[in-house]
């Protein structure tokens, strides 16, 4: 049996070390066995945890279909599974603290299950992940497209981790993916990578150079996620305004941003697309006045900026000016004065002066935007930035990270309260909090009201009235339309 091979296998590696007791030896062992029992049993079972960015949960869906196609019935995470796989993200602080954090509280509800890691970290740093006690495999950026083969080998394989890592220059390919499991709204991969060299940024290492799904592939993919009932499609990728770039199918191609979004504003079944973030120097003029006119796509960008010093935006080796972003912001303001935009933000770079960070923070009070997504600067490996001098204390980052959250606040009101009054259409979600539910305008401003199925993944006239000291619309009734 293959039982019996794993013992003698694993006797054989001990018989060296005199200081691995017998109980030790059974512990590895009943781990070996469990992976093969996961491997062959009819009942296996699979849980997910998803770290990062709207990306990694298109990924890890496409990825919990592969597993459901080879026998897996999917667990929820605390109901305790044979696998678990936990995609991961590298912009997070602390990714190494948390992935063993995840790991832990994995073997606290099966001591005995398969872990794999995947994603931008494991990418990163896979062997550094292997040591972590409890993983079982570790798989790069290409190769956890193909876990359900690595997954069947774990049981030929020893006690510690095993790391299928490709380096990123062969990370060339594209795989579709789409998140699934919320009826209302789906996040749907376009693009993957980045041919940019921003000086703090590690997704190029992680993710490889930018590629593309092809438009028609995009369109068949949409019609199936219309089939599954959903209302709303998220469009998603690394740098989602450089889609065309790649090879799709072997073929070099020539597809632009501006196709694709004018594609999917024929495709019926979908009521709207949002597109999840785009630079300012690829959001153009065209783009702009598309979604502008569109019948789908909704009144709402998301471009990050970073800093509003341009010496600042010169060391990050961004490609663009304060002058072009304020050019992007009156352009859309001026065609949809009730526009939403996003600003991703920066704080703490090396050499932000107090005084380089006023100019980020006024430019950013006097833009008409509608709300900041604040990061803190943190050192990465094998970027630039790690070497720069004027290295800001990390309590100065964490002030400055709070002086903007304050400011994002502010700012939300402000646009929230321009909305005070009209009556926009919103998209109900389905998941009931303490008897509230939550839907979004087209322009992405956020209403809770009292749970009912009837609204669950419905388009409903919401008259914005009743704004709380949250920054949330409410209200105590709302007219299903017949």
């Amino acid at each position: 049996m293959l039982e019996n091979r794993l013992y003698t296998g694993l006797s054989t590696r001990c018989q060296p070390s005199a200081s691995l007791s017998l109980t030790a030896t059974h512990s590895v062992f009943s781990r070996l066995t469990s992976i093969y029992y996961l491997c062959t049993s009819m009942e296996k079972t699979v849980a997910f945890h998803t770290l990062g960015c709207k990306l990694n949960f298109s990924e890890t869906s496409a990825i919990a279909k592969q597993l459901k196609d080879h026998g897996f019935a999917r667990k929820e995470f605390h109901e305790g599974a044979g696998l678990y796989v936990v995609n991961t993200c590298s912009v997070t602080e602390n990714a190494d603290k948390e992935c063993r954090k995840i790991v832990r509280d994995i073997l606290n509800v099966s001591p005995e299950a398969c872990i794999a890691i995947i994603g931008c970290y494991a990418q990163l740093k896979p062997q550094e992940i292997a040591q972590i006690e409890g993983v079982d495999l570790v798989l790069g950026a290409t190769e956890k497209f193909n876990i359900p083969a690595y997954i069947n080998q774990l049981s030929e394989k020893p006690s510690e981790a095993v790391v299928h890592s490709c380096e990123i220059e062969d990370a060339d390919s594209f795989v579709s993916a789409w998140s699934s499991g919320d009826r209302t709204r789906t996040f749907l991969k376009v693009q993957d990578g980045c041919d940019y060299t921003c000086s703090f940024c590690t997704i190029p290492l992680a993710r490889g150079k930018s590629r593309s799904d092809s438009i028609a592939n995009i369109l068949e993919n949409v019609k199936q996620i219309a089939a599954s009932g959903a209302k709303e499609v998220v469009l998603t990728g690394v740098n989602l305004g450089d889609f065309g770039k790649g090879l799709h199918g072997g073929k070099k191609r020539e597809e632009s941003f501006l196709e694709l979004i004018t594609a999917l504003d024929a495709v019926e079944g979908i009521e709207r697309f949002r597109i999840s973030s785009i630079e300012p120097n690829l959001l153009t003029n065209e783009v702009i006045h598309f979604v502008a006119q569109s019948k789908k796509f909704v009144p709402h960008f998301h471009i990050p900026l970073q800093s509003g010093s341009e010496n600042m935006l010169r060391a990050m080796r961004r490609r663009y000016m304060t002058d072009l972003y304020t050019d992007r912001v009156q352009t859309i303001k001026s065609l949809m004065p009730h526009c939403c935009i996003g600003i991703d933000v920066i704080v703490g770079f090396p050499g932000e002066t107090e005084e380089e960070f006023l100019k980020t923070y006024n430019y950013l009070n006097q833009l008409d935007i509608s709300y900041l997504h604040v990061f803190t600067y943190s050192e990465r490996d094998n970027t630039d930035a790690i070497s720069m001098s004027g290295v800001i204390p990390v309590h100065e980052r964490r002030k400055r990270n709070k002086m903007l959250r304050t400011l994002s606040l502010k700012i939300q009101r402000a646009f929230y309260t321009q909305h005070q009054g009209t009556t926009r259409t919103v998209l109900f979600e389905e998941e009931n909090r303490n008897g509230m539910m939550s839907g979004y305008t087209d322009n992405y401003i956020r209403v809770t009201v009292p749970f009912d199925t009837q609204l669950i993944n419905q388009l409903i006239p919401f008259e914005l009235s009743n704004l709380g000291s949250d920054n949330i619309f409410t209200s105590e009734t709302v007219a299903v339309m017949a």
